[in-house]
């Protein structure tokens, strides 16, 4: 697993989504700024943790698409769903 290059890439994918700038939240009353929740990801030795998830092991086939994903500088396709403008 090439770590600098993970790191790396995370740092582009955060800036293409907007890293630290607010976004307009519409409400009932009118409107307000918002911060996007980040979602961390931690790297180990023996795996990462994606969130508040499990660890997973970097042997497990979902944890090496993921890193496959960031490292060929695309957000995990396991978080489109959830987060189709990126995270």
């Amino acid at each position: 697993v090439d770590f600098d290059l993970i790191l790396e890439n995370i740092k582009d994918l955060n800036s293409l989504v907007g890293e630290g700038v607010s976004q307009i939240e519409h409400t009932a009353r009118g409107a307000r700024l918002r911060r996007p929740e980040p979602l961390p990801l931690t790297l180990y030795r023996n795996g990462i943790v994606v969130g508040h998830g499990a660890l997973r092991p970097y042997q497990h086939p979902a944890t090496q698409q993921c890193l496959q994903d960031i490292m060929d500088g695309y957000f995990p396709s396991e978080l489109q769903p959830r987060y189709p403008d990126g995270v």
